[in-house]
């Protein structure tokens, strides 16, 4: 018999692996910024689908996978014009 201890601790390092992988993918998607992003092929490195990588994201970050990339590019953008010297042109 499963002791309740057990299956806590299984479901714990279930939820630990999880956050792991989304936290790979979040990496990646700050990595290639720059480019389209892809959440099909996202999804399939993590082995996921896409709407489940959609939901474990956005229950993760406050945001869904295409709002947090949109921001990362709009504070990186700004974050480069203050950097040559065109801030705000």
């Amino acid at each position: 018999m499963c002791q309740p201890a057990w299956a806590a601790a299984r479901t714990e390092a279930v939820r630990l692996r999880a956050l792991k992988d989304l936290r790979r993918i979040r990496d990646r998607i700050g990595r290639e910024c720059a480019r389209p992003l892809d959440v099909p092929a996202l999804a399939r490195s993590a082995g996921l689908t896409a709407e489940t990588l959609h939901r474990t994201f956005t229950r993760a970050y406050g945001a869904t996978p295409h709002a947090y990339v949109t921001a990362l590019r709009a504070g990186r953008g700004i974050s480069f014009g203050e950097a040559s010297g065109n801030a705000g042109t």
